[in-house]
């Protein structure tokens, strides 16, 4: 049994997986504040709302855009899971994924560990040169060959990030819900406005952007690629970007598995 973790900016999302599935998963707020303790008691009581037992976890792979929860979680995990025998836990890095995918940049350091995971993620899912698009906190693009390689990408603002920043820049803006989409591209209310100049536009930008990420690929060399989503506001953009081939909540949890499984044959 293998616990996986990914901590990001806003949300960490944990799972299960036994074999090649996730069969628990948790998506909690993430706090750069919380100490080992507090994050021991929070997964004890998640694990036993589920009936997991913590004996039966051999290894944790975590993956973290927050490096100051990191020890954190290394000291969560080492108490709670410490009665495992042979009790393994990996966090990703560039280093750490070296053989398993190569990064095509100067500085292999400066791609976040999510970004390699959802790209070792894509190649095992698809096989084929893929671009992977990430909505999270930020909006990131991923190239990713067909041979494993990291080719490069984009980042720009997150929807609830822009959102935010128009909200309190002006202030008769108020917060809104993009979980229902507007009836139609011209607003007739303020939150009708809102909804379509973000999704509209979002989407807009995104269909843009993966026509020119996709013409720069083939020119270079590698075509035909796989538009991959994932990331919290993944489906609610779906609708607003028709390039986009599939939806893959899982893309980063599936990665950390593989990851495992990769590093167990070839220790």
């Amino acid at each position: 049994m293998l616990f996986v973790i990914d901590i990001g900016n806003t949300h960490t999302v944990a799972g299960i997986i036994e074999g090649l599935n996730i069969t628990r998963q948790w998506r909690i707020k993430t706090d750069a504040a919380m100490t080992a303790d507090e994050l021991g008691v929070m997964y004890y009581n998640l694990f036993s709302m589920a009936r997991i037992d913590c004996s039966l976890v051999s290894g944790v792979v975590l993956s973290s855009v927050v490096p100051q929860l990191e020890s954190a979680y290394f000291q969560c995990c080492s108490k709670l899971f410490r009665e495992t025998e042979g009790f393994e836990l990996v966090n990703i890095c560039s280093e750490t994924v070296a053989d398993i995918i190569t990064v095509k940049l100067k500085n292999p350091a400066e791609v976040g560990a999510d970004r390699l995971v959802n790209g070792i993620g894509a190649h095992y899912l698809c096989r084929s040169n893929a671009i992977v698009i990430d909505f999270g906190t930020a909006i990131t693009f991923d190239c990713i060959s067909e041979r494993c390689e990291y080719l490069g990408g984009l980042i720009l603002p997150g929807l609830h990030v822009s959102l935010g920043a128009l909200s309190q820049k002006a202030a008769k803006l108020p917060q809104i819900d993009l979980h229902v989409p507007p009836e139609k591209v011209i607003g007739t209310s303020t939150v009708s406005a809102m909804k379509s100049g973000v999704l509209f536009g979002y989407g807009a930008m995104i269909e843009g952007l993966i026509h020119k990420v996709s013409e720069e690929m083939n020119q270079t060399g590698y075509p035909e690629q796989a538009v991959i989503a994932t990331g919290g506001m993944a489906s609610v953009l779906l609708d607003y970007a028709p390039s986009i081939q599939r939806l893959e909540p899982n893309l980063t949890l599936n990665g950390l598995g593989i990851i495992h499984q990769l590093l167990e044959s070839n220790p």
